[in-house]
C-alpha cells in the first residue's frame, strides 16, 4: 500500500509524458528541445500531456541532451558598483527567461582579470561569455575564437566582437552642454585614469566629448581643472578635494560616473561648499541613489544594455549571427536635479 502511494505522488517522468501522449520518449525529447521534425499534432499532444501531468524537465538532463552547460559566464569589474548591478539585473532577467544560469566572475585586480578569462575559456563550464566594461585585446579575442566560445561585450567594444555600447563622447557633450547652459565657464572634470590596470575607455571618451563641447561653446578646456585616478567614490573624493581647495576652483564639476559624482559631493561638503551655489555637480549613469540625492546626471540605459547584451549572446549560442554594434538602445539624456 505504501509503495502504491509513493508511486502516485512521485514527480512525473518523461516516460509518463510519452505514455500519456501515446508517443515515444524520443518524440517527447524532441518537443522539449524544439527539434522541428515533430508534426504539429504530436507536438500538441505532448504539450497537453506535459500540462496535464505537471511535468517539469530536469535541467541537468536537458543540458546533457543539448550538449550545453545551460550557463553563460559574466566577467565584470567591481560587482558591487551600482552601474554593474543594474546591468546584471538585465542580464539575469534574459538568462532566466531562456532557462540559463549565470556564472559570475568579479574582477578587481589585473590578476583576477587574467584568471577569469582562463576559467571561462573552458567550454564545459559555460556556453558563452559576456564581458562588461573590460576592453578585450586582440590576443584575448584570438584566444576566445580558438576556444570557439561565443562572446559579447557590453559598455566597451572590439571590431571583431558583437557589442552593446553607448555614445560616451556624446554623453560627455550633453553634460558639458547642461553646465554651459547654466552659465558655467570654468568647469572641472573627475574621472578614471586613462592608463589604469583595466583599460577602461568610457571615462576617457566622456572627457573627450566634454572637451569638444567646451570648444564648440568658445571655452578653452583647462587641463589643470581635470583630475583622474582609480575608479570609486573614495578616490574621487580625494581628487575633488584637491580640485575644490584651489583659490581659483571650478564653479562646476562633471564626474564621469555617478559613483564619482557622489565623491565630489562629499568633498564639497567637507570643504563647506554649497551645492549648487558654490559648485554645481553632474554625474553619469543615473544609478538608483542619484534621484534621492538630487544628483543631476546623464542617464544611460544600464539595465537595457545588460538585457540586450544577453540577447546577443544567447542568439550567438543558438547559432544566430550578430553584427558588432547592432544593438538599439534608448538615447542618452540629461536628468536635471538640484545639484545643478
Amino acid at each position: 500500500m505504501e509503495e502504491a502511494v509513493s508511486a502516485v505522488h512521485r514527480p512525473p517522468t518523461i516516460r509518463d509524458v510519452a505514455r500519456h501522449a501515446g508517443v515515444s520518449v524520443a518524440t517527447v525529447s524532441r518537443v522539449l528541445n524544439d527539434v522541428p521534425v515533430v508534426s504539429d499534432d504530436m507536438r500538441d499532444r505532448v504539450r497537453e500531456a506535459i500540462a496535464s501531468l505537471g511535468y517539469r524537465p530536469s535541467s541537468a538532463a536537458r543540458s546533457l541532451s543539448l550538449g550545453r552547460s545551460q550557463a553563460i559566464g559574466v566577467v565584470a569589474p567591481f560587482f558591487t558598483s551600482p552601474s554593474v548591478v543594474e546591468r546584471l539585473r538585465g542580464v539575469a532577467e534574459r538568462a532566466r527567461e531562456c532557462g540559463y544560469g549565470l556564472m559570475l566572475f568579479d574582477v578587481e585586480t589585473a590578476e583576477q582579470r587574467a584568471a577569469a578569462f582562463a576559467e571561462f575559456a573552458r567550454r564545459d563550464r559555460v556556453d558563452g561569455l559576456l564581458v562588461i566594461s573590460l576592453p578585450l585585446s586582440d590576443d584575448d579575442v584570438e584566444a576566445l575564437v580558438h576556444d570557439r566560445l561565443p562572446v559579447v561585450m557590453v559598455d566597451c567594444a572590439h571590431p571583431r566582437v558583437p557589442h552593446v555600447a553607448i555614445d560616451d563622447a556624446g554623453g560627455g557633450a550633453l553634460a558639458a552642454g547642461h553646465l554651459i547652459a547654466r552659465g558655467h565657464r570654468r568647469i572641472g572634470f573627475v574621472g578614471d585614469e586613462p592608463d589604469g590596470p583595466f583599460g577602461f575607455t568610457s571615462s576617457e571618451n566622456r572627457r573627450r566629448g566634454f572637451r569638444r563641447a567646451l570648444q564648440r561653446a568658445g571655452i578653452r578646456p583647462a587641463p589643470d581643472l581635470e583630475r583622474c585616478g582609480a575608479h570609486g567614490r573614495a578616490p574621487a573624493r580625494a581628487l575633488a578635494e584637491a580640485l575644490l581647495h584651489r583659490r581659483d576652483r571650478p564653479t562646476a564639476v562633471f564626474a564621469a560616473s555617478d559613483t564619482q559624482a557622489i565623491g565630489v559631493l562629499e568633498a564639497a561638503r567637507a570643504l563647506g561648499l554649497r551645492v549648487p551655489d558654490d559648485v554645481a555637480v553632474i554625474g553619469f549613469d543615473d544609478i538608483e541613489i542619484a534621484e534621492p540625492l538630487g544628483l543631476s546626471t546623464v542617464r544611460q540605459p544600464l539595465r537595457q544594455s545588460g538585457a540586450r547584451g544577453a540577447d546577443l549572446l544567447l542568439g550567438a549560442i543558438a547559432g544566430a549571427g550578430a553584427r558588432a554594434g547592432d544593438a538599439a538602445l534608448a538615447p542618452l539624456e540629461v536628468v536635471a536635479r538640484r545639484t545643478t
